[in-house]
């Protein structure tokens, strides 16, 4: 470990989580409500995720103020919270499912990493093996439309993350884990390979999202690599990664989510191909399912939608459900954070999820029984 990192400690000593997230950079999100024409004025596709430096960010951020759309449910017009696909992911299972799970990666010394590491501890993530290191942590906008979409703009270049060489990953953070939850992201491959290969040593499960349509599109070939080195155990896609994972491909002359979620299942043991509103379809060996979403007619913003999926289809594999009712219970919690803005769930949309998931006969998490 490189001699500027400091690890955190927290309440959870001693213990290991059940499920790790690795995040290289600890990042905080702000997510605005805004008007089209501000969408329009960026550069890049609507929808998408396009790294910018840290003055693009905040030019940003200061035009959010002249095209923010307030909102009677929302207090500010602006939210500020820990972000990242994993984050999400991981403060979900921790909070609304009470799963044991910490994170892996590094933060800065200044605010926003003071922001992330006192939103996780608040939800009961340990964070025993992330590093704060001197300088600036990773932000986010995150700009939702009217219709509840969002285009992300990541400012990550200058920010402080976990480095293979700098910060040795040892099998002593991946002991007595189950799980390593990763993202693909070009400019982690390098940690994301050091991670599998460990955390395999440790025998542990290893879950993919394929992050954005644009990381699939421009570092395909990496990506490819990983899925069939075989230690990819389980792999998340929307339907447009999924799609633009198999573009191109031979044999595949038709790029649908169906022919990706074919491709995914013969190199993880499980894959999932969400489809908005239309739900997902999911397969397990020869099994497949397709669920419908729920509480899809009181979308606000999809941010973290796909985040709060995969903590419950994970939820769900933790405690031994069918691959059906893994979907059933990554739709109910995919369902809840579209409620409202932001990737964190607030509490009554968990107590909505809980009600979702008794109606259809779902095991209730320990937390709420």
């Amino acid at each position: 470990m490189g001699v500027e990192a400091t690890l955190l400690t927290n309440s959870n000593s001693g213990e290991a989580p059940l499920i790790l997230g690795l995040q290289a950079a600890a990042l905080v999100d702000h997510v605005a409500r805004v008007d089209w024409s501000l969408l329009d004025q960026l550069p890049g596709e609507r929808g998408g995720s396009i790294p910018v430096a840290i003055e693009e960010l905040e030019h940003i951020l200061r035009e959010v103020k002249t095209h923010v759309i307030s909102s009677p449910d929302e207090s500010l017009p602006m939210k500020t919270m820990a972000g990242g696909s994993v984050a999400n992911t991981i403060r979900g299972l921790s909070a609304g499912f009470g799963i044991s799970c910490g994170i892996i990666g590094a933060c800065g010394d200044d605010e926003q990493g003071q922001l992330f590491v006192s939103n996780m501890s608040s939800h009961a993530v340990n964070l025993e093996r992330l590093r704060m290191k001197k300088g600036p942590t990773a932000q986010c906008v995150c700009l939702v439309d009217a219709s509840g979409n969002r285009t992300m703009r990541p400012c990550l270049s200058s920010a402080v993350k976990l480095h293979p060489k700098e910060d040795d990953l040892t099998r002593a953070d991946f002991k007595g884990c189950k799980w390593l939850l990763l993202r693909y992201g070009i400019i982690n491959i390098e940690v994301i390979q050091a991670a599998i290969q460990v955390a395999k040593q440790e025998g542990l499960l290893v879950s993919l999202d394929l992050a954005s349509f644009e990381m699939v599109r421009n570092y395909k070939s990496p990506l490819l690599q990983l899925l069939e080195s075989g230690n990819i155990d389980l792999c998340f896609a929307n339907e447009d990664e999924a799609t633009e994972l198999l573009r191109g491909r031979n044999g595949y002359q038709d790029a649908n989510p169906e022919a990706a979620l074919e491709f995914l299942g013969k190199h993880c043991q499980w894959a999932v191909v969400t489809l908005g509103s239309n739900g997902c379809i999911a397969k397990h060996g020869k099994e497949i399912v397709r669920i419908p979403a729920i509480g899809t007619a009181n979308a606000v913003d999809a941010t973290g939608a796909g985040d709060l999926f995969a903590g419950g289809f994970l939820y769900g594999l933790v405690k031994g459900l069918s691959l059906e009712e893994c979907c059933k219970v990554g739709s109910c919690s995919g369902g809840t954070v579209i409620r409202s803005l932001g990737g964190e769930v607030p509490p009554e949309s968990w107590q909505w999820m809980y009600k979702q998931m008794q109606i259809k006969g779902l095991p209730l998490p320990d937390i709420q029984q």
